[in-house]
């Protein structure tokens, strides 16, 4: 059985998983495309020699009757009206975070897909199937290192554009950290704190950085995250759990050892696309099986929701320099 997909929004995420589903993985076909910018989607469709039809509204593409799935990677603040859109035509929707650009967004969201009676929506949310935070998931739930106690989490950048600003840390960087954090301790957070420390001099005027964001769980685990976008020597992810019996840390990506020159070295990744492109591939393949088995089993509708409920807070607290609570509702058994 083969999917046949539509994309909107033909950007950097959006033609590499166009790429991706047309030369890595199987089950699935791109056979239309849309984006503001139509030379943009006609180039992609020429560089992949697609058979894909070119659409000129997202609105077009997604009521194609040719399209069984849609791929959301347009602008952040066209998700929603694109997602409620797919669900509404009832068709499998995959979308780049965030969901929706607020927690009523998202709400909107989850109430239509409700509504449709079956879940139909994947958030690109690709860390829980990195091979990495997998181990680390197991020596979780498997008891290895004992009960949970502390986190310790770091997200670093080398650099960020000028268009980057401080609430940015939040909602484009730290997001992937309050997914993954969520499912790594099946838990949820009461409260965030952010701490400004010494400002970075590769920082413009418009960013803080680095920041120190402090998260509790409703379990009581504590959880520092720094997030630290100007470190200028690599992009690295970190994230040490210590246990009651242990302290499990997320592996390093592969890498050459190399003796040379009187030092012993690895080189680190510089770019976020080549530290998770095995997940991204794992993830966009996992939404294609589960449309073939009628399930879907990746990040949910909730999980988008969750994310940004506490993506909020954490903004806020930005502005406030206090403890703000996060406040859940209470999880639907349609999510459960």
């Amino acid at each position: 059985m083969t999917i046949n997909i539509g994309v909107i929004g033909t950007g950097a995420i959006g033609a590499d998983h166009a790429r991706r589903i047309s030369k890595t993985l199987i089950g699935g076909k791109i056979v239309a495309v849309n984006d503001v910018n139509i030379s943009q989607a006609q180039s992609l469709v020429d560089e992949l020699g697609l058979s894909a039809t070119i659409h000129n509204s997202g609105h077009d593409l997604i009521h194609d009757d040719g399209v069984d799935a849609v791929l959301v990677t347009s602008w952040g603040p066209t998700h929603e009206e694109f997602v409620v859109a797919a669900i509404n035509a009832g068709k499998y929707v995959f979308c780049e975070k965030p969901l929706a650009t607020s927690a009523q967004g998202c709400r909107n969201i989850i109430e239509a897909e409700m509504q449709a009676q079956k879940r139909l929506v994947q958030v690109g949310f690709m860390r829980p199937y990195d091979s990495g935070y997998l181990q680390l998931k197991n020596a979780i739930d498997s008891g290895l290192i004992g009960e949970p106690l502390i986190v310790h989490c770091a997200h670093r950048n080398p650099s960020v554009p000028d268009t980057y600003h401080t609430p940015m840390a939040i909602h484009d960087t730290l997001i992937h950290e309050l997914d993954v954090l969520r499912w790594l301790l099946n838990d949820e957070f009461v409260s965030a704190q952010v701490v400004f420390p010494r400002k970075t001099k590769y920082a413009h005027s418009a960013l803080a950085d680095p920041q120190i964001v402090l998260l509790e769980t409703k379990k009581g685990v504590r959880i520092d995250v720094e997030v630290f976008v100007n470190c200028q020597y690599g992009y690295d992810i970190q994230c040490s759990v210590v246990g009651e019996e242990g302290i499990a840390n997320l592996p390093e990506p592969q890498s050459l050892l190399l003796r040379k020159e009187a030092k012993l070295s690895n080189d680190i990744l510089m770019d976020w696309k080549d530290r998770f492109i095995a997940a991204y591939d794992v993830e966009l393949q996992a939404f294609i099986n589960g449309i073939s088995n009628n399930k879907l089993t990746g990040p949910s509708a909730w999980d988008g929701m969750a994310a940004s409920i506490a993506s909020d807070a954490c903004v806020k607290a930005q502005q406030s320099q206090q403890i703000e609570p996060i406040t859940m509702p209470e999880q639907p058994a349609f999510y459960r």
